[in-house]
C-alpha cells in the first residue's frame, strides 16, 4: 500500500486521466480512430477492391448490360441492377474496420450537432440583411471606382 501523499495524488492524477480518455474514446460506444487502425483485417482490402469495382460496373451498366441480358433493355431492370451494386458495394464498405469507424464518426457528428447553440431565426435574418446591404455598398463602390477610373484613363489617352 502506498503511503506516501505525494506519491498517491500522482496516482490518481494518471488514472482520473486515462479515464477522461477513455470516456472521450468511447463516445460514441464504436470505435475511436486508433481502434479503426488497429483493428484492420486482412480482408479489409479484398472487400474495398470489390466495393470499387462495383460501384464502377454500376456506372457502366446502362451502357453495357442490355447488349449481353436482354431483359435490361428495361429502364427499371437497369435501374434495379444498379440499385443492387450500390447496396451491395455499400455493405462490403460498412463491413470494413474503416467503414465502422465512419458509421460511427457519423453518429458522433449527429451528437455534436445537438450541442452547437445555433441562432434564432431573427438573429440569422438580421446578419443576412447586414451582409446584402454591405454586398450592395460595396457593388456601388466598385461600380464608382470603375467609373472614374474609366473616365480618367479617357482623359489620359484622349
Amino acid at each position: 500500500m502506498n503511503t506516501d501523499p505525494q506519491n498517491q495524488s500522482t496516482t490518481d492524477k494518471s488514472n482520473v486521466g486515462k479515464s477522461i480518455n477513455s470516456s472521450i474514446n468511447n463516445l460514441g460506444g464504436a470505435l475511436s480512430p486508433a481502434d479503426v487502425v488497429k483493428s484492420r483485417s486482412a480482408i479489409d482490402p479484398i472487400f474495398w477492391l470489390l466495393a470499387i469495382v462495383l460501384l464502377i460496373g454500376a456506372t457502366i451498366v446502362p451502357q453495357y448490360l442490355p447488349a449481353y441480358w436482354a431483359p435490361a433493355a428495361s429502364v427499371w431492370v437497369r435501374v434495379g441492377v444498379i440499385v443492387g451494386m450500390v447496396v451491395v458495394a455499400l455493405v462490403l464498405l460498412y463491413t470494413t474496420s474503416q467503414g465502422k469507424g465512419f458509421v460511427t464518426l457519423l453518429k458522433d457528428s449527429r451528437v455534436e450537432l445537438g450541442r452547437i447553440s445555433w441562432p434564432t431565426k431573427n438573429d440569422t435574418l438580421h446578419t443576412t440583411w447586414i451582409v446584402l446591404v454591405v454586398v450592395v455598398v460595396m457593388a456601388i463602390i466598385l461600380w464608382l471606382l470603375d467609373m472614374f477610373f474609366g473616365w480618367a484613363i479617357k482623359l489620359i489617352i484622349g
